[in-house]
């Protein structure tokens, strides 16, 4: 961990093996869940994708829903579910579905949920998708399924960002939200870090060392074009986008020492955010864009601090503990994530901007790099598991984590991208 933080005060970055498949664990159990059937969806059966089982992992690890067992028989979106024996088992709500093959070989997804309480039909959708997309098909079910019975945005269908290292070879992957169907975006002999997501889920900005420095990219994730951005005198790090995405904040070490740099993302000359002796990084803007969250040592230890996006009225955000690093905020503007380090442990905290207040959300000892999901009710971050790094997401409550893990090696530097516009 204490290496992690002196790559972004020093730009050095020891990355892990790679990991390109994975699997989920879901531990704890929520205060508040929705007790739902998933019921195998017709069909499904002759498909390498079974679409129910994605939606039920994808439900269960939001931490919202319990998933409980289907009645005996086959349904489809058609059907029309006993509810009275269904309330009896439990359930609120129950869903079913079907998939078909069409003439042109694409298959046709289709859903229906009911509310197994009011026995009311809440209605349902369908998706006409190729064979690589019945797994995003899944998701979005489970998007609709979660908006339905939460009222806010599921988040199933975004993908996350996170590095790789393989013997000498380092990768920027893209994958699900829950770390399925990875794509390699970049492969590179020298080292890639500091992924981030532009605001309409594009781009990525990161920082590679292929120069034998880091300098900055933006690559479009679609096209795999990139350009270089930032490549100015000394070190170029910790790319953050503003939320309208004209604005990059990164660290420069063009006048000395590590400082927070405002860079239009069409590229040009960068514009000093705050004039300071003390090493400034790992910028992140607010919401709203009026303010930007950072680290600093000006106290004599890293902590975490705000300043308006105008460079003005610097103060400090953290004061427990002599070392917090790795500012994430929610889209609402609700909540910091960061890490702290507690006796030796680095551990993933969450604090209320409200009042201060502030929770430790994990009970493993190496965490890092946290990020909010984009409706701000989870967390992706990477830690160690038996001398592994893994990537976990997390609620906010800590109650339920989910491991996404692979057959070998380690994953780093996780960042979850924005809905899709």
């Amino acid at each position: 961990m204490i290496k992690r933080f002196l790559c972004y005060f020093l730009t050095c970055l020891v990355c892990s093996p790679a990991l390109a498949q994975f699997r989920i664990e879901v531990s704890g159990v929520g205060l508040t869940q929705v007790p739902v059937v998933i019921a195998p969806f017709k069909g499904q059966d002759a498909l390498p994708q079974k679409i129910s089982e994605i939606i039920k992992a994808d439900l269960e690890r939001s931490g919202q829903f319990r998933v409980i067992a289907s009645p005996a028989g086959v349904f489809d979106e058609a059907s029309r579910p006993e509810l009275s024996a269904l309330r009896q088992s439990g359930a609120d709500a129950f869903a079913s579905g079907s998939v078909t093959r069409l003439a042109d070989g694409r298959f046709d997804v289709r859903f229906r949920l009911w509310d197994v309480v009011k026995g009311q039909d809440m209605g349902g959708r369908s998706f006409a998708v190729t064979v690589p997309d019945l797994r995003l098909a899944a998701h979005r079910v489970a998007d609709d399924i979660y908006e339905k019975l939460t009222g806010d945005k599921g988040v199933f269908s975004t993908r996350i960002a996170y590095v790789t290292k393989a013997g000498q070879r380092y990768q920027l992957w893209v994958a699900d939200a829950d770390g399925e169907n990875a794509q390699s975006a970049l492969a590179s002999p020298e080292p890639i870090i500091s992924p981030a997501w532009s605001p309409d889920g594009n781009q990525l900005a990161y920082v590679s060392f292929e120069s034998r420095k880091p300098v900055v990219y933006v690559h479009n994730v679609a096209t795999g074009k990139r350009r270089l951005i930032a490549n100015f005198k000394g070190s170029n790090s910790a790319p953050a986008w503003s939320p309208d995405g004209s604005t990059l904040a990164l660290t420069l070490s063009r006048d000395g020492g590590s400082q927070l740099f405002l860079l239009a993302a069409a590229g040009g000359e960068p514009r000093r955010l705050i004039q300071s002796s003390s090493i400034d990084t790992e910028p992140v803007f607010s919401p709203d864009g009026q303010h930007i969250y950072f680290v600093s040592d000006r106290g004599g230890s890293p902590q975490i601090y705000r300043v308006s996006a105008r460079g003005q009225n610097v103060e400090r955000i953290t004061f427990a503990g002599a070392y917090n690093i790795s500012p994430a905020i929610s889209q609402d503007g609700r909540w910091l994530a960061y890490i702290s380090r507690l006796g030796g442990a680095y551990k993933l905290h969450l604090m209320n901007l409200a009042d201060a207040t502030v929770s430790v959300i994990t009970d493993s000892a190496a965490d890092e790099s946290p990020s909010f999901s984009p409706n701000g009710k989870m967390l992706v971050y990477a830690t160690q598991q038996q001398g592994r790094e893994a990537l976990m997401t997390s609620t906010l409550d800590g109650k339920v984590r989910a491991r996404l893990s692979g057959q070998q090696g380690d994953i780093r530097e996780p960042h979850w991208g924005p809905f899709f516009k």
